[in-house]
């Protein structure tokens, strides 16, 4: 079982910048890649990022790439969710979720509780 908790959504202004952390806690062996999705309201759920477990691979959205940055130092250490020039398209629940490669194609079997980020424009 794993267990992911988010952290640091907020309010920012278009243009400005956010980071999310996920921690991860918890073994399952399935697990080898995590990833980054949002929800906003009235939508569907959409990917955003997914990074394997070391680290070393990243996959992105269209719609966020040369934007946003996902990133872990090592396996033992949070995901992080670094949001540059935010949009007010980007305003959403974003959840953390760990699954199974490949990135393109990630399957998720555990999620977090999700955290609200809002740019206002």
């Amino acid at each position: 079982q794993v267990q992911l908790v988010e952290s640091g959504g907020g309010l920012v202004q278009a243009g400005g910048s956010l980071r999310l952390s996920c921690a991860a806690s918890g073994t399952a062996f399935v697990i080898n890649a995590m990833g980054w999705y949002r929800q906003a309201p009235g939508e569907q759920r959409e990917f955003v990022a997914a990074i394997s477990w070391s680290g070393d691979s990243t996959y992105y959205a269209d719609s966020v790439k040369g934007r946003f940055t996902i990133s872990r130092d090592n396996a033992k250490n949070p995901v992080y969710l670094q949001m540059n020039s935010l949009r007010p398209e980007d305003t959403a629940v974003y959840y953390c979720a760990a699954g199974l490669g490949p990135l393109e194609r990630l399957r998720t079997f555990y999620w977090g509780q999700g955290t609200q980020v809002t740019v206002s424009s």
